[in-house]
């Protein structure tokens, strides 16, 4: 059975209702279950009516008249509200767990749908999307979506007690029902009115939610930047426009509920004034019994109850379908990657070529154009080039963040689009520039829920000249490094995470600059032992590393000069340093750049000895 479909267009009150129908056919068990027991709830409400009615003309009046009664009917009366009193009690509690059920579960689902749509879209997606709007996306408007699920079953459930009451009125007094079902026709009318006024306010309101979320994140990602160039006033007022105007679009929702759910409560009341009124004249008259009157005066409190209900889904509505067409502009998304069934069998070191591939994030702006190169298996490539070059763009190529939009890139002869999902991630890792570390210990960080032994995590560690400062932590390998790793320095980040990719020992290795943060002599050791050990083991390794450095291309096998998204060049360091002025003049700029930080900080270092001497004396 296929789910129920939403139409993009309509009424939001014909809208609502069919996310309504997709909620239902998403959990029609749970939802049977709290609609049965808000039936149940409703039935003993009416029957209270039915208990008090019957009661006044049975017991009361007749022990008024009498002066006295007995026993048996107080304890019968007792037993009979009791009982009532119970079953409603089973009703309320089914009622609400099965609406909770449903409510988180939904929410559950549709977090887990959205966020699996944002592994599946490929990285060219989200880069026009800002983080903010997808916390929102998988956040706030999956919530919104499933609002009205809380008073859905209750809803539902009422109904059936809103037909027994009126049931119950029209067999007690036919003409008293009448005269109190005239507020019916301008409950309608009211709602159509709310809807109506709502409806855009809570779609402004869901927009400025993702407004709100995407500058906090913007702040707190960025707070370094902020704090040490003085902008906390400037990034404040940036925070406090969109804030400011949520605030605002609340308010003005809250208000229209607030106008709203007067009237619905109010109307019920009118009824009961108007069947009192007319009721009184019939009791004079002969027409109905005291009892009667009492009993549908009664009821009509009670239909106020199933009126609130029905406007408490109602006034969820207009949000759950702003919610909805967000949700849905993510799971509909297109640019999925499809994926084949092939298999990566081998287990030495990988191939790599790259076939004639451009690509561009921009229409008419390529930043690769005809990139053609092969890497042997077993061999270290170094991937030097200037800054907008293409090299970062080339590493989310060869792992496959993104597809080139022509020629291919294949490992070990087969094009990455057609090995199955999840397939180059046991062959291929990537080392990034910024090492990103989870709230986790170093062991987490290292084996991200992999199995792996800690002999396993040390040998990584060693490899990536990491084993010595995580000894010394106070914990080892059990030392929690705070959230993305801020307990940490920058070198000790790139550490933990080349630890990481090497623990898995991958046929092909990609190290997009991953040593810049440590110093020089920390890098020769980390890219030696790398060596030794890619040449060592078993199951080799291809590495290609992004290097700026003279002594990491010096280790390189060969290396590859990228030029405005070409290979310009291609051969050993000493070769492309004869033959390539443009490639000598950056590689010496990059030392020269790199020479002119290090005395910079062996300088900082001696003033800061001098003033500890000065502050010693």
């Amino acid at each position: 059975m296929r789910q129920p479909k939403v139409p993009s267009k309509g009424s939001v009150t014909r809208r609502g209702f069919a996310v309504l129908r997709v909620a239902i056919w998403e959990e029609p068990w749970v939802f049977a279950f709290s609609v049965v027991a808000s039936m149940l709830y409703g039935a003993m409400t009416v029957a209270d009516g039915w208990a008090l009615g019957w009661a006044t003309d049975k017991v009361i009046r007749p022990a008024l008249e009498r002066g006295d009664t007995t026993f048996g009917a107080i304890a019968g009366l007792v037993s009979l509200f009791l009982g009532i009193a119970i079953l409603r009690a089973i009703g309320v509690v089914g009622r609400r767990i099965g609406a909770g059920i449903m409510q988180f579960r939904l929410q559950a689902t549709y977090r887990r749908r959205v966020t699996r749509q944002y592994l599946k879209l490929p990285l060219s997606w989200h880069h026009k999307h800002p983080t903010g709007e997808l916390l929102s996306n998988a956040n706030s408007d999956v919530e919104s979506a499933w609002y009205p699920i809380a008073p859905l079953p209750m809803a539902v459930g009422v109904i059936a007690m809103l037909g027994f009451a009126i049931g119950a009125m029209f067999a007690a007094d036919p003409w008293l029902a009448l005269v109190g079902c005239l507020v019916f026709p301008l409950v309608f009318l009211a709602n159509v009115i709310f809807q109506r006024t709502l409806q855009p306010l809570a779609t402004r309101a869901q927009e400025l939610r993702a407004d709100v979320s995407e500058v906090a994140h913007e702040s707190f990602d960025g707070a370094l930047v902020v704090k040490t160039l003085g902008r906390e006033a400037a990034e404040t007022e940036r925070f406090r426009t969109p804030t400011y105007a949520l605030r605002d679009a609340n308010i003005a929702v809250m208000k229209a509920r607030g106008a709203f759910d007067p009237v619905i409560e109010g109307l019920p009341r009118i009824g009961v004034l108007a069947v009192l009124l007319v009721g009184v004249g019939r009791v004079r008259s002969g027409a109905a019994d005291a009892g009667d009157v009492v009993q549908v005066a009664f009821l009509f409190m009670l239909i106020g109850f199933p009126i609130r209900a029905l406007g408490w889904v109602l006034g969820e509505l207009p949000r759950s379908v702003v919610g909805w067409d967000r949700v849905q502009r993510v799971l509909t998304a297109e640019g999925g990657m499809e994926y084949g069934d092939q298999r990566l069998t081998a287990s030495s070191a990988a191939r790599l070529d790259v076939s004639d591939v451009r690509f561009g994030y921009l229409p008419d702006r390529d930043v690769l154009v005809g990139v053609d190169f092969t890497v042997e298996p077993g061999r270290t490539v170094a991937l030097v080039g200037p800054t907008g070059s293409g090299k970062s763009t080339l590493t989310t190529l060869l792992t496959r963040l993104v597809d080139p939009e022509e020629g291919s890139v294949a490992v070990d002869g087969l094009d990455l689009r057609s090995l199955a999902r999840d397939e180059l991630a046991g062959s291929v890792a990537l080392v990034a520039q910024t090492a990103w570390l989870f709230d986790d210990t170093i062991r987490g960080n290292v084996t991200l829920g992999g199995e792996y032994s800690d002999e396993e995590v040390w040998d990584a560690l060693r490899v990536a000249q990491g084993d010595g400062f995580v000894k010394s932590l106070p914990n080892g390998l059990d030392t929690k490094v705070g959230e993305r790793g801020t307990t940490l320095s920058g070198g000790q980040r790139q550490r933990i995470a080349l630890a990481r990719a090497l623990v898995r020992r991958p046929r092909l290795l990609i190290l997009d600059d991953a040593t810049s943060a440590v110093d020089p002599q920390v890098e020769a050791r980390i890219l030696a032992g790398l060596r030794t050990a890619v040449q060592g083991s078993e199951a080799a390794t291809t590495v290609l590393v992004i290097a700026y450095r003279k002594a990491t291309i010096a280790l390189a096998d060969e290396v590859l000069f990228l030029d405005e998204g070409r290979i310009a060049e291609q051969g050993s360091h000493l070769e492309l340093q004869e033959r390539s002025a443009a490639y000598r003049d950056l590689v010496d700029a990059y030392e020269k750049d790199a020479a002119r930080r290090e005395e910079e900080a062996a300088l900082e270092a001696e003033l800061d000895d001098l003033d500890s001497e000065g502050a010693s004396a």
